[in-house]
């Protein structure tokens, strides 16, 4: 059965190469330094959760469990927000987007308890 998370994970992680070169090559002359670190904290993350993305596709096609399915959605959403909010911060100057940053951190985390969660059920009871 094709796990859609693994597909997900991919176009995560094909945008976040795509982002990462038109930060360095296409906004260098538009953007100052700091604006420029900071648009690549959001591709660092966004690439960082699309490779655990694939981790958990992985898991959930392993061990398929609720908590698995809940990391990846909170992955995702996380990246959304964190990432989508710095990328419109940076390129919009969206100043509203500033209090989005640390929710989607906040969503990131829950996703990674959400793995924690579904590796804990999976362990096998002695």
């Amino acid at each position: 059965m094709p796990n859609k998370w693994i597909l997900v994970s991919a176009i995560m992680g094909g945008l976040a190469v795509a982002l990462g070169a038109f930060g360095a090559h296409g906004l260098k002359k538009v953007l100052t330094t700091e604006q420029i670190q900071t648009f690549e904290v959001g591709v660092r993350y966004q690439m960082y959760h699309a490779l655990a993305l694939l981790g958990v596709a992985w898991v959930i096609g392993t061990i398929p469990s609720r908590w698995a399915n809940a990391s990846a959605i909170c992955m995702l959403v996380g990246v959304v927000l964190f990432s989508g909010s710095i990328y419109g911060l940076v390129l919009a100057k969206w100043r509203w987007l500033g209090p989005i940053t640390p929710i989607g951190g906040v969503v990131l985390m829950t996703g990674w308890f959400c793995l924690a969660m579904a590796s804990l059920r999976a362990w096998p009871k002695t």
